[in-house]
């Protein structure tokens, strides 16, 4: 027996091989834990804008849970394909992207869910070119563009969060003082944990606080048992719209194609971290490509299940980093675990009956960080003159026109469509003056100098920690 536990101990620190269920399965589900809710969210932000109907929106959740787990799997155990692999071959965990809600939110409420699922799936080829060839194209996506569209989801981001604290957009009791109190409650919960949490208890901090939440809902009157009680115990998860009803949109269809790009950058930095913390080397190109094919390959299957496209999650790559757990078959335990979830319908009812402050005071916390991550990118790639003036035509244009359709309405139409989706906006504009501005020798060495600091400075936090 002491010789199984030692085999399975270094099992867990090594890519490949099986180690127990009782040791894999655990650390399979602490990834399940620290993802779950964000991997869910999302789809419970579009159900809320699309407004729709208690069984529809439990297929969609049931929909997500599965994609999630079956893409995780393409990640773990790539799929060749001639000279190419689609996954990376390394612990990668898969889930629906927050950085899509603002463009699925526009066009759902210009198009419907069908027009959602059209874009998102042609969408997703832009992300198929850059897995094909990232590296030629990588220099088209520098910190100071992806930081800039970072910071303009977590903007947008923020007022959604905002209004599902209040209660929900719509909703009678809109800003009453229990759901103000639930709003805070959850959000100190999450707070107090990540900032003194230890283990587990800081991973799951959101998963606690939503809990807690939840708990002191109830009581309050503010949830509503019947559709978990209604829903079924057993159920496949079959998607609502069925691809031939998908509607193709060329605004639809380039705003997400602009968001794919910041989801493939997040990706090849969730790679690159795994491979450095895990095994102490930069990602090849092999796995970087098949990471990035396989981002896209789950997107496309994510909108064919009528869920948000999927992305490489970064904080199960901090589980990786913090634990330095890298063994393939214990992530697979958790892709296991959202699989079956979705086979069982009141699982997502749960998740559905959450009051809508409580969700708030969750994600209110999480869209922050998407804004400050965006902050910190554009700090490593350093303020310089040349800098400061790209962003300020970004933010300027991008942000600016581009929060106000209004003001393009006029132009032609292959002209003003690009200005209807602020984050679509801003990132072809970032791309643009990146362009028409290329950096000096001054401008790298800068650039250097700037992203070797914020190492230092993080390298320092995690010794204080």
């Amino acid at each position: 027996m002491g010789k199984k536990n030692q085999n399975d101990h270094e099992l867990i620190y090594q890519l490949d091989g099986k180690p127990s269920f009782g040791v894999a399965f655990p650390l399979g589900l602490q990834h399940v834990l620290a993802m779950f809710t964000g991997n869910l969210a999302p789809v419970l932000i579009l159900i809320g804008v699309l407004k729709l109907p208690q069984d529809q929106s439990l297929r969609m959740i049931q929909c997500a849970m599965f994609v999630s787990g079956l893409t995780t799997f393409v990640q773990l155990y790539p799929i060749k394909i001639g000279k190419f692999q689609i996954g990376a071959g390394l612990p990668i965990v898969m889930g629906t992207s927050f950085a899509f809600v603002p463009t699925a939110k526009n066009i759902g409420l210009q198009y419907g869910l069908a027009g959602v699922l059209g874009g998102a799936l042609l969408g997703s080829l832009v992300e198929v070119v850059m897995g094909f060839f990232y590296k030629p194209l990588k220099k088209f996506f520098p910190p100071l563009v992806v930081g800039a569209v970072l910071i303009t989801i977590g903007i947008h981001l923020l007022k959604v969060g905002v209004d599902y604290f209040a209660g929900g957009v719509g909703s009678s009791d809109y800003g009453s003082p229990k759901n103000l109190f639930l709003g805070f409650l959850v959000f100190a919960v999450i707070m107090s944990l990540q900032r003194f949490g230890k283990g587990m208890w800081k991973i799951s901090a959101i998963l606690i606080g939503l809990i807690v939440g939840y708990l002191v809902a109830i009581p309050l009157g503010k949830v509503d048992f019947s559709h978990i009680t209604e829903a079924g115990w057993l159920a496949l998860p079959v998607p609502l719209v069925m691809p031939w009803e998908f509607e193709f949109h060329l605004e639809a269809i380039l705003s997400f194609a602009a968001i794919y790009i910041v989801s493939g950058l997040e990706t090849i930095g969730n790679t690159s971290g795994i491979t450095i913390a895990g095994f102490n080397r930069e990602a090849t190109g092999e796995e970087t490509s098949g990471g990035i094919l396989a981002d896209a390959l789950g997107s496309t299957t994510a909108t064919l299940f009528n869920a948000l496209p999927n992305t490489a999650f970064g904080q199960n790559a901090g589980i990786v980093s913090m634990t330095k757990v890298v063994n393939k078959w214990c992530i697979a335990m958790g892709a296991f675990v959202l699989m079956g979830a979705a086979l069982f319908p009141k699982i997502g009812a749960i998740f559905n009956a959450m009051p809508s402050s409580v969700l708030g005071g969750a994600v209110i916390t999480v869209f922050a960080m998407i804004l400050i991550n965006g902050i910190k990118m554009i700090a490593k790639a350093g303020f310089s003159e040349r800098n400061v003036i790209i962003l300020g035509v970004t933010f300027g244009i991008g942000l600016g026109l581009g929060g106000d359709p209004n003001v393009t309405a006029q132009l032609p139409s292959f002209i003003s469509f690009i200005f209807k989706d602020t984050v679509a906006c801003v990132c072809i504009v970032s791309i643009i003056a990146n362009l028409i501005f290329p950096p000096s020798k001054e401008d790298k060495e800068l650039a250097k100098a700037a992203m070797l600091e914020e190492e230092i400075k993080e390298e320092k936090a995690l010794v204080l920690e």
